[in-house]
């Protein structure tokens, strides 16, 4: 346990709080994980104003010895890959194979943008002068501020700081209030990989006091770039700050994410497909499951299919390896789904699965592993007969419930797919090409997978959505360094004269009058 009332975590600088917070491992809530402070508005000031002052000199850092320190971190990540999945499930509640993904992304991301480093390309540009050379450079941005969501506490920041860091800049990082501990973990392997003090520095804290004071810091010249994984609301209010500050930020926001299931498909990888992706982390993630679209004419079949695998579903004690899933990620977010629950549904509705809401002692799944009274865990929730009209289609639901409609043909399918306002990922299952192309053109989501599921991503490739879902910005893959640099182009001008670009240009002049014959 870390010790009581750590707010501010830079390098060899740590500062307590007399404002705390706890966090709880949702399997246990008796276990109580970690005792965090909140760092508050001066606090955060300082890390920005700390990154401000080492960004200067990380600036001016060769690119590849940046680099060689992502390297190093990976390398520490992995050595301790075992450990630090296990403080995941404890914190946060993931499932312990789904844990060891998390951080085995951050493995691959390390890896895949070690070279980067070298790999930092500017351009040299032709003149439409003599003596005269053109160039282009990337530069780092400054200093870049980033909350992230706890359902990803390793993987998503290493998204963003593992590029932001390569390409140069400094990081303050407001990490959830729900994984503090793994995120304290995270910091400090980066320190051990040798990353000088004030380079990346962390404020905790929830978002309401911590997260507002650092989305403050953007109008007071603090932060120079922002980050953001989270909810849509919060996304919309911090682009509208960055915005008045003419600033770009990267909005990875929430999703209403449709699977499609056409009359072709393959109805036993569908179904396992969908079981994936509407149950896998409780249903707990942006590229969760929200609409099961399934054609009429097989629509009936693949329902029952897909109800004998949820009824063969184990839930609950995470650390166990044959677990579908496990708690909640909190207490809050189980009080949010379960007033999705209560809200949401209208009377043409249909519940497949029963019963619903918090599993109990007195109210238990089937095949419940552990005990239930002891954490926040919920029942897996189908909601059949769902309409474009109802509020459930386009509202994220972000727990282990989604919905099922049905279409005629592809044409409806996508309507259906895309009317939501949301377009992070979506999948199709089917055969014909003809549907593929169809799909893959129309669909407008950022993300889609063909015969795969609406979760999972790999760490080189870009990741993102549209609509609501974000600002079209992107994470992972070498897209992603364009978040983290600006572009500087140079003329340097060896004639030693003016020469006026577009005006003093001397072009050869055709004889207009030649004609052929």
């Amino acid at each position: 346990m870390v010790k009581k009332g750590l707010s501010l975590l830079s390098g060899g600088l740590e500062e307590t709080s007399n404002a705390f917070f706890e966090s709880t491992n949702p399997a246990n809530l008796k276990d109580i994980v970690g005792v965090f402070g909140e760092a508050g508005p001066s606090q955060v000031e300082k890390a920005c104003s700390r990154a401000k002052e080492a960004f200067k000199k990380w600036r001016k850092t060769p690119a590849p010895v940046r680099a060689s320190i992502i390297q190093n971190f990976g390398r520490l990540i992995e050595k301790n890959k075992e450990a630090l999945s296990q403080i995941v499930t404890r914190e946060m509640g993931k499932p312990i194979k789904e844990a060891r993904g998390d951080v085995q992304e951050a493995i691959d991301t390390c890896n895949f943008f070690v070279s980067e480093g070298r790999r930092l390309y500017g351009m040299t540009v032709p003149s439409e002068m003599p003596n005269k050379e053109l160039y282009t450079y990337r530069r780092p941005i400054g200093v870049f501020a980033c909350i992230t969501a706890g359902n990803f506490p390793v993987a998503v920041p290493s998204w963003y700081f593992v590029p932001a860091l390569i390409a140069g800049n400094t990081c303050v990082w407001k990490p959830s209030q729900d994984s503090p501990l793994t995120s304290y973990y995270f910091a400090q392997l980066l320190y051990k990989a040798g990353l000088p003090d004030g380079i990346f520095n962390v404020v905790f804290g929830k978002g309401r006091t911590t997260g507002e004071a650092l989305i403050d810091a953007v109008n007071k010249g603090l932060v120079d770039k922002f980050g953001f994984t989270g909810s849509t609301s919060v996304g919309m209010k911090i682009g509208e700050v960055c915005g008045r500050n003419l600033q770009v930020p990267c909005l990875e926001l929430g999703g209403k994410n449709p699977l499609v299931v056409m009359e072709d498909a393959d109805l036993e990888l569908a179904s396992t497909g969908a079981l994936w992706a509407g149950f896998g982390t409780a249903g707990q993630r942006c590229t969760s499951l929200g609409n099961l679209i399934l054609h009429q004419s097989i629509r009936e079949k693949f329902i029952k299919l897909l109800l004998e695998k949820v009824s063969k579903m184990k839930i609950g004690d995470p650390t166990k390896e044959d677990i579908a899933y496990g708690p909640m990620i909190s207490e809050k977010f189980m009080k949010d789904h379960l007033n999705n629950i209560e809200t949401l549904l209208e009377g043409h509705h249909k519940l497949l699965t029963e019963p619903n809401g918090r599993i109990t002692g007195s109210k238990k799944w089937r095949g419940f592993v552990g005990d239930p009274d002891a954490g926040v865990f919920c029942f897996p929730t189908i909601v059949d007969n769902v309409q474009p009209k109802d509020k459930i289609y386009s509202t994220e639901t972000f727990g282990p419930l989604f919905n099922i409609m049905t279409c005629k043909n592809i044409d409806e399918a996508i309507k259906l797919a895309n009317d939501t306002g949301y377009g992070l990922s979506s999948a199709i299952y089917t055969n014909t090409p003809q549907y593929v192309y169809q799909w893959k053109e129309e669909i407008s989501a950022g993300m889609t997978s063909i015969n795969n599921s609406t979760t999972g991503a790999e760490a080189h490739l870009p990741f993102g959505g549209n609509g609501k879902s974000g600002n079209g910005s992107r994470q992972s893959g070498v897209w992603v360094i364009d978040q983290f640099t600006k572009w500087q182009a140079v003329n340097w001008d060896l004639s030693g004269k003016l020469q006026l670009a577009q005006i003093d240009t001397h072009y050869a002049t055709p004889d207009l009058n030649y004609t052929i014959g």
